[in-house]
């Protein structure tokens, strides 16, 4: 009896084992499983951290190339403005000597003249023209009037200085005399 017992005995420890081992290669499953998953997650993790730093750079890269660009705008605007000065003198030189032993001066002022304005308009200075248009604070600065009814009201009738733009920015506006119709409006001043 003791023989079958032990023969009962065996089939059972036999099958707890293959329990047993199904039960912990199924824990192991589990665990890869899990394993897998969060190696998974981590590369998505990783996937997503590396397309918000590509996002970043690509913003930096152009936000540098567009301060960069504001940057050597601003520095032509400066140069322009400190040529601006000796342009004009050009032009009061010219303006100045009309006589005949100063024609060959003349010629190599001209000479120089036009290559200065030539270059600044290269670099994009534009010269204000506002002659005979209407006037326009933000491109013209008034420092004379004159009361006529010849004109329109408003109209540009001298200029003084120049204008300069850059860009769209006024690198200095045109000094000019400007049109006012007699009446009330003319007793106050312009500016």
């Amino acid at each position: 009896m003791k023989d079958r017992d032990i023969e009962t005995k065996v089939p059972n420890n036999i099958e707890i084992n293959q329990a047993t081992e199904e039960k912990a290669a199924g824990e192991e499953a589990a665990r890869e499983d899990q394993e897998v998953k969060k190696l998974a997650a981590d590369l998505e993790d990783l996937r997503q951290t590396l397309v918000r730093h590509q996002a970043d750079f690509a913003n930096y890269r152009k936000r540098a190339e567009k301060e960069n660009h504001e940057a050597v705008q601003r520095a032509t605007a400066r140069l322009i403005e400190s040529l601006i000065p000796v342009l004009d003198g050009f032009e009061h030189a010219l303006a100045a000597h009309r006589e005949a032993e100063y024609e060959s001066y003349r010629k190599g002022f001209e000479l120089i003249y036009k290559q200065l304005s030539d270059n600044l308009a290269r670099l994009g200075a534009v010269r204000i023209d506002p002659l005979g248009k209407p006037f326009d604070p933000h491109l013209h600065q008034a420092m004379d009037r004159a009361v006529t009814t010849e004109h329109p009201d408003g109209t540009v009738l001298e200029v003084f200085q120049p204008g300069y733009v850059y860009h769209g920015r006024v690198l200095r506006p045109a000094m000019v005399r400007v049109a006012v119709h007699p009446g009330p409006a003319s007793n106050t001043s312009v500016n």
